[in-house]
């Protein structure tokens, strides 16, 4: 059911998403060098033996960011198949896909129109297997 919202006011927004992540430096580097975000900070819980780092494309106040949880004692998760895609808005698709490769990432979907519809995408790869997909900002259809 709905929430009733009156104009101009949040009763609740999303946060975060968080990816438990195998090799947490590979991963920050992943997320700040290959697709620009910052890293806004992490912290290490010893008596928990996991770290939390939290990269996004500008505060937590004002955006939804990605944790990347590193538990010590876990090198590699099983995905499964219940999770699909982030989504990131970009302006050059082309341009942005090979940056990625330049960069040594993994570029699994190059850049086209989705299946039935004529929105650009393409999907890239992080070092643990989760899926980034790209939307190229101009070619989206209102939905």
């Amino acid at each position: 059911m709905p929430v009733d919202v009156e104009e101009g006011s949040e009763p609740m927004r999303m946060l975060h998403t968080m990816l438990r992540v195998g090799d947490l430096e590979r991963s920050i580097a992943f997320y700040t060098e290959l697709l620009g975000m910052q890293l806004l900070r992490r912290k290490d819980y010893p008596g928990g033996r996991f770290t939390l780092a939290f990269v996004g494309y500008g505060s937590e106040r004002e955006n939804t960011v990605l944790e990347l949880t590193h538990n010590w004692d876990t090198d590699a998760y099983d995905l499964g198949d219940g999770y699909g895609h982030i989504a990131l808005g970009v302006e050059d698709i082309r341009g942005t896909c090979a940056g990625i490769a330049d960069k040594g990432g993994r570029v699994v979907r190059e850049p086209g129109p989705m299946k039935h519809g004529s929105t650009v995408i393409a999907f890239v790869e992080d070092p643990d297997g989760y899926k980034v997909e790209l939307i190229e900002l101009s070619s989206r259809a209102d939905t």
